[in-house]
């Protein structure tokens, strides 16, 4: 039997094309390999239903909680949709769920965790103060920060090559490395930026954490003709 792997993967955003195939390009086997899905499954293109049916198939998932997640659990409990969500992907989100959010999907999303801990690796959807224990440390910082990515790309362009707090590697969503061009995942010292953009202009990236080869969807917006996206 193949030795299990672990992956991770970027912001699918509703992508459910693009979801599949990354894991068919990197063969996951749904029943031994563990995939970490770094948030924000949810807004965006039309298919986050089927992207968390897909999901919840896989055995061994680590899921993270992004803000569109935040957003799109409390429309459902609460059938609030705040106009900046709606603007931001909701809409696509809402009119995919037309008979609301089934209860399998809310709790994915309500049970999944701020960040996790993996033999000295931290998976969290924005950013952490890696400075700061993390009990110090709210949701706010975990699900929107953004600092750790710019200090991670200064570096980078500096060309210096630092621990950046205490864990052995730190792999970020978020953040779409399409602002600083790129449409690959970027790494800076000890930090992996996985969103390389398939909620507007990129591809869907899913990568092995210990080979760290990865592989990507085609750029969303061709696999979603005349869908806006976010």
């Amino acid at each position: 039997m193949p030795e299990a792997r672990t992956f991770v993967i970027g912001d699918i955003h509703g992508a459910y094309t693009a979801l599949m195939q990354c894991l068919a390009l990197a063969k996951f086997d749904y029943q031994q390999d563990t995939l970490v899905a770094l948030g924000d499954v949810c807004d965006g293109w039309p298919e986050t239903a089927q992207c968390i049916d897909e999901l919840l198939k896989i055995k061994r998932l680590i899921y993270i909680l992004g803000n569109h997640d935040l957003w799109a659990l409390e429309w459902a409990r609460n059938h609030e949709a705040p106009e900046i969500w709606l603007e931001q992907g909701g809409k696509a989100t809402v009119d995919g769920y037309t008979q609301g959010m089934p209860a399998s999907h809310q709790k994915l999303l309500a049970k999944a965790y701020q960040y996790y801990i993996m033999d000295q690796k931290i998976f969290v959807h924005a950013g952490i103060l890696p400075d700061m224990e993390l009990e110090y440390q709210g949701q706010d910082i975990f699900l929107w920060d953004r600092s750790l990515c710019s200090l991670a790309i200064q570096l980078k362009q500096e060309g210096k090559q630092l621990q950046l707090g205490s864990f052995e590697e730190i792999y970020l969503g978020h953040t779409p490395t399409t602002r600083w061009g790129s449409f690959t995942p970027i790494n800076s010292c000890n930090v992996w930026m996985m969103d390389t953009g398939a909620a507007w202009n990129g591809c869907l990236s899913i990568m092995n954490i210990h080979s760290k080869q990865y592989f990507q969807s085609d750029p969303v917006w061709q696999l979603y003709p005349g869908i806006k996206g976010r």
